[in-house]
């Protein structure tokens, strides 16, 4: 019997840009629920520790400092947040047709609750709430974004069950 050495990952985390720390840490905390686990803090660029020889290996020479603070989901995924002072404070235009990360994913069974949320404190829903199975499966899902003009979307039930076997039929 031969072992497969090709063993599925785990995701540790993801690093999202955001004009400001403390507003961003707000939301995602308040109404993603997020847990905090590092507050905002300033990098600076030196050599002296590994963090600062770190972010220069990562942002090469052409920064001075930036704010970081570190978030974690109810699962253990990691959200690493930075804000560069002399970064573009706008989100970049959406546009999924072209290379690059197009979006993330969270997940909630009160999908219309946590769109109300994220719309209170200045995000937007980009699109209707759709059901992937009407009138078979309750599997709901809508694109939003954050009050940064990040898009992400949203599902009210598990990736593996969204789309497993026979997910598309009754």
């Amino acid at each position: 019997m031969t072992t497969n050495k090709n063993y599925p990952k785990s995701f540790s985390h993801i690093g999202i840009t955001v004009p400001d720390i403390k507003e961003a840490v707000k939301f995602y905390s308040e109404v993603m629920g997020w847990y905090i686990i590092m507050e905002p803090s300033i990098v600076k660029k030196e050599k002296e520790t590994a963090i600062g020889k770190m972010c220069m290996d990562v942002f090469g020479n052409d920064w001075t400092s930036f704010e970081i603070a570190h978030l974690a989901t109810s699962d253990g995924i990691g959200i690493e947040l930075f804000s560069f002072p002399n970064g573009i404070k706008e989100a970049p235009e959406f546009n999924p047709f072209h290379t690059g990360l197009f979006h993330f994913c969270v997940q909630d069974p009160n999908i219309e609750e946590l769109i109300d949320k994220i719309v209170a404190y200045g995000g937007k829903q980009r699109m209707p709430i759709r059901e992937y199975y009407p009138k078979d499966k309750p599997f709901k899902m809508c694109y939003v974004e954050d009050p940064f003009g990040i898009v992400f979307e949203i599902y009210t039930h598990s990736y593996e069950l969204t789309y497993s076997s026979g997910a598309y039929s009754k």
